[in-house]
């Protein structure tokens, strides 16, 4: 499937605030990420993975990554975020408002719909359980930071099996199959209530 979408509700995009920052607690904390310092340099170490760049594909030079989250920040369509996780850093957040996003081209979004895209700094932190547990944190801290948001949307790359248990076992159910132009993926949505998963 290519392609579900229809007519965006009246509600329009330039009506609707960026992304916000979601609230977290317990172990968890977020920040806005900044295009500078040890910030850049984090992000830009951690995009050079392995684990990440099999996915993400943004092995880019650290000006590259400079002026991506600069443009970020100057816009309202993509909130870069850092999340800590007992006060080190763990995951590098883009939080997405998917009327502004490629991704309105291939679903009927609503215009609250946020998006997430996730990488979890060091592999040695993968496949313990943590990426799901953040999942349902960055859930819960989205539709709290935003009450008119209806639903939580990520479109996960098919081959990317670890990612999808991830998202599945934080409440993300798959709704479609799309194809992207670098990727196969699975349209997944995590809704407020159980009838917010229709498209």
């Amino acid at each position: 499937m290519t392609s579900l979408h229809q007519e965006a509700p009246t509600d329009t995009a330039t009506t609707v605030p960026g992304p916000p920052l979601p609230r977290l607690g317990g172990r968890w904390t977020a920040r806005v990420a900044r295009s500078e310092g040890a910030d850049l340099d984090l992000v830009h170490g951690w995009m050079h993975s392995p684990h990440i760049e099999a996915f993400w594909h943004q092995a880019w030079p650290v000006e590259r990554w400079e002026e991506e989250i600069s443009g970020h920040l100057a816009g309202d369509a993509i909130l870069p975020v850092l999340v800590d996780l007992d006060g080190d850093p763990f995951a590098y957040i883009e939080v997405y408002r998917v009327a502004r996003d490629r991704l309105a081209d291939y679903y009927p979004y609503w215009p609250r719909d946020l998006g997430l895209h996730i990488a979890i700094g060091e592999q040695s932190r993968t496949g313990r359980g943590l990426g799901r547990e953040l999942l349902r944190a960055l859930v819960d801290g989205l539709l709290s930071a935003d009450p008119s948001c209806r639903r939580v949307v990520a479109e996960p790359d098919l081959t990317n099996e670890p990612s999808l248990r991830a998202f599945a076992a934080a409440g993300f159910h798959e709704v479609a199959r799309i194809e992207l132009p670098e990727k196969k993926a699975s349209l997944m949505f995590h809704p407020r209530e159980e009838r917010d998963l229709a498209l």
